[in-house]
Order: structure tokens, then C-alpha cells, then sequence
């Protein structure tokens, strides 16, 4: 491996616009692998840049801690991930995201309606949700979820 393949956590966060904190927060969840140098300090490839962007744009899009590391877990370790190595794994993402933008679409079109509605599974609600028949199926926003009003 070459110098120039490596760089120092402080490097690595500013390239990617995070803090040095964070980077080891990663790390400390798996999401990051480090090496050590001859002193101790940690030394990341320059693939990281990319793996480290994945994890933010990842997070951003909702993606807990777990689904990014299993995620990442695809891609392979010792080398820079291929464009086909990317686009393989963005296979997973884009049902998750799919998913995402189904579940936002549901709130705001019940949004336009009633906000209440079966959302907090309300004992009274004349409109949608009588008698708290949402209650019946189970805890949470049950039509944001996916259920079918009954109407």
C-alpha cells in the first residue's frame, strides 16, 4: 500500500465535512475500519471517503445505524469498492427508499385530510377512525403505516 492511499482522521474529516468525533463514532459502530500506523494513530484508506459520504447521505435518507452497516457489509474490505460494487449494494437501499417515500406520501395525503385520524389510534374520531377501530390492529400511526382506512 502507498502513502498516498492513506490519511490521518483529521484529513478524512475535513474532506468529508464531519468531525473528527464523528468519524470515531462510526468507527466505534463498525462502519469505518481504521488501521493503526507504526505510532498508533489511526490511518483510514482514501476508499473511506467514499464509505464515510455513503454513511452521511445514508442517515440522511432515515437509515438507522444497523441497516447502514449491513449495508456497507456488502462492499468488499482491502479494496476500493468498484462502481459495480456501489451500484450492486444501492440495489438494497433503493427498496428501503421506495419504502421511505411510500410511507411520506401516505402522511402527507392524510395530512391534507385530517391530521388525527387513526394516526394516534384516538378513542373518538367520526371521520376515519370510530370506536378506535385502528387501535384494534395494533400500536403507532397504523394508516401512515400502511394500513387501509375502514371505512
Amino acid at each position: 500500500m502507498k502513502a498516498s492511499d492513506v490519511i490521518a482522521i483529521g484529513d478524512l474529516a475535513a474532506r468529508a465535512g464531519v468531525s473528527v468525533s464523528a468519524i470515531r463514532f462510526y468507527e466505534a459502530r463498525g462502519l469505518l475500519s481504521p488501521f493503526r500506523n507504526n505510532g498508533g494513530q489511526r490511518r483510514f484508506l482514501r476508499s473511506d471517503i467514499r464509505r464515510l459520504s455513503f454513511i452521511l447521505i445514508a442517515q440522511q435518507l432515515g437509515l438507522s445505524i444497523e441497516a447502514i452497516r449491513a449495508e456497507l457489509a456488502k462492499l468488499p474490505d482491502g479494496r476500493t469498492p468498484t462502481a459495480k460494487d456501489w451500484t450492486w449494494m444501492s440495489t438494497g437501499i433503493r427498496a428501503l427508499i421506495e419504502d421511505r417515500i411510500a410511507t411520506l406520501t401516505r402522511t402527507r395525503d392524510l395530512l391534507d385530510g385530517c391530521i388525527g385520524c387513526g394516526c394516534l389510534s384516538l378513542e373518538r374520531c367520526a371521520l376515519y377512525n370510530p370506536d378506535d377501530r385502528a387501535g384494534k390492529r395494533g400500536a403507532g400511526a397504523r394508516y401512515v403505516l400502511g394500513d387501509e382506512p375502514l371505512l
